[in-house]
């Protein structure tokens, strides 16, 4: 039926790692309250895509905590660089940086 997922060893052992434990405590929780194991498949599958998407969302906020760090840098930089440069590196840096975090931020909304 596919509720639980197992490494095979090459003597076709069944090896499951740890969140196994919690999700074979969810099955067993909801056959004794009676639901059928069809049901308990699609909440499975439910809770699998929001954990998925958690994890995209805790990805793209680890992104963005790149991005301005790698935004901060490079404009410490540019304060011991070139004068000449300095204002028109540091306005093209900010502005396509800035439009990016940006639109990582309405992603996460």
């Amino acid at each position: 039926m596919g509720l639980l997922h197992a490494e095979r060893s090459p003597s076709n052992y069944r090896y499951y790692d740890i969140s196994a434990v919690s999700r074979l405590e969810f099955i067993e929780n909801h056959k004794k309250d009676g639901m059928p194991l069809s049901e308990i498949k699609q909440l499975l599958h439910k809770k699998d895509l929001e954990e998925a998407e958690e994890i995209d969302v805790l990805e793209l906020r680890l992104k963005i905590k790149g991005l301005q760090q790698e935004v901060s840098d490079v404009l410490a930089q540019l304060d011991k660089s070139d004068e000449n440069n300095h204002e028109y590196v540091k306005k093209q840096v900010s502005s396509e940086s800035m439009s990016l975090i940006q639109a990582l931020l309405l992603l996460l909304n």
